[in-house]
């Protein structure tokens, strides 16, 4: 990772943010919660837990994964949030959107796709907890995702097919782990 500008930290608690106002390339990830708010350039790879804001001066060019979004800047790249995605009115995306819940105030831009996940597995969409992305199955399970989409595609590991991703039902996920019918 490269910093031109100086990095400002705020010190960490529930309520307090991580302010980081530099240009910054590479991967930047969290494993536990944080509350990160960048207000300069990015470019690479965000993958957080927690709070991510990005700064209304904020140029990010990266796909952003998170639990809890805010973009008031400027993003190149596909969003993935678990919990929620909010696009202020001075927000510009570029990119394929991916949450349950998402809020676009007037004046914001959205150049992509968006898919919404949650409602009942009865029609057709899936009950938000139930079902896991490849992503978070990795997540669960702490493997690479592609040993995951690997295991489904041979159909190792017991998926549905949703457009052009897996999901997986949690319980049958479950069952499958106590089977012992997992191979790293």
């Amino acid at each position: 990772m490269r910093n031109k500008k100086k990095t400002e930290i705020a010190p960490q608690s529930d309520n307090k943010m991580m302010d980081v106002s530099a240009s910054m390339k590479g991967t930047l990830r969290f494993d536990d919660p944080v509350n990160l708010r960048i207000n300069g350039e990015f470019e690479g790879t965000l993958d957080t837990k927690g709070t991510l804001v990005v700064g209304n001066k904020a140029n990010i060019k990266a796909n952003i994964t998170g639990e809890i979004i805010s973009v008031a800047g400027t993003v190149d790249g596909d969003i993935r949030a678990f919990s929620s995605l909010t696009l202020d009115a001075t927000a510009r995306l570029t990119g394929d959107v991916e949450t349950p819940k998402l809020s676009i105030a007037e004046g914001a831009v959205l150049n992509g796709r968006v898919q919404m996940k949650g409602g009942d597995a009865s029609n057709g969409s899936f009950a938000e907890g139930d079902w896991m992305t490849s992503y978070e199955l990795a997540k669960y399970l702490e493997v690479d995702e592609r040993k995951i989409n690997e295991w489904a595609e041979g159909a190792m590991l017991p998926g549905v097919r949703d457009g052009n991703n897996w999901i997986f039902e949690r319980s049958k996920v479950d069952q499958w782990i106590a089977e012992g019918k997992v191979k790293a």
